[in-house]
């Protein structure tokens, strides 16, 4: 049976069966003995993006991941999330860990410095701002113009209508748990209001030339 464990471009958690490209999380925000959410959406301002493989490492999603001192089994540990790709997470508030990802993630925190001016930038200063910007944790998503949203790089998320869309290559391509779907172009766009999914600080890392991981279909 599905978990409520896959996030969508809005940072929402959502059941369903797919899991897509990565894993990330959050801190603990579940309940290891009915494998539930809990009512709280985060437990730390950290929200990370992990590889879903690592070093053989096994984890039960949802379970009790955590020594314990006892014969209990074990603690919740963190609550395993799992993302369609990087451009999704990315939107949703998340950014690259920095024990499986480390390159990955020191080349996001190099360009969030290059982008605010910050000499020697750090993860924390990261989250903090990104905290701020996430939908999922109370930010607010702008309204961008026609012209703005040309001037959006690749990997950034917009919304129009009740639908996610992905940058890419000029086009928009739309969103959902299994893939992209074929690209729309920027006209179609002209009639209702843009709203900007990815964090304004995340957006300005995607400028400074950092290249998210799609998926796939975003390719095809």
């Amino acid at each position: 049976m599905p978990l409520q464990n896959r996030v969508d471009p809005l940072g929402v958690i959502h059941v369903v069966a797919e899991h897509g490209l990565f894993m990330g999380n959050r801190g603990i925000i579940h309940d290891p003995e009915t494998k539930t959410l809990l009512k709280k959406r985060w437990a730390l301002q950290a929200w990370i993006i992990c590889v879903c493989e690592f070093r053989d490492v096994r984890r039960e999603p949802m379970g009790r991941n955590r020594q314990s001192d006892d014969q209990s089994g074990g603690k919740a540990g963190w609550t395993e999330l799992f993302f369609l790709d990087e451009v999704t997470a990315l939107s949703a508030g998340h950014r690259p860990c920095f024990f499986c990802r480390r390159e990955r993630a020191k080349d996001f925190v190099r360009r969030f410095g290059m982008a605010f001016g910050i000499a020697e930038p750090r993860a924390p200063q990261v989250d903090k701002r990104l905290h701020r910007e996430r939908l999922a944790s109370g930010g607010q998503a702008p309204i961008v113009s026609l012209e703005e949203l040309a001037g959006l790089p690749d990997g950034s998320m917009i919304s129009s209508g009740n639908r996610a869309y992905a940058l890419f290559d000029g086009d928009a391509l739309p969103w959902s748990f299994g893939g992209y779907g074929e690209p729309v172009g920027f006209a179609g766009f002209a009639d209702g209001p843009i709203r900007l999914l990815t964090p304004t600080t995340t957006v300005a890392v995607l400028r400074q030339g950092y290249q998210p991981v799609w998926h796939p279909s975003a390719k095809t």
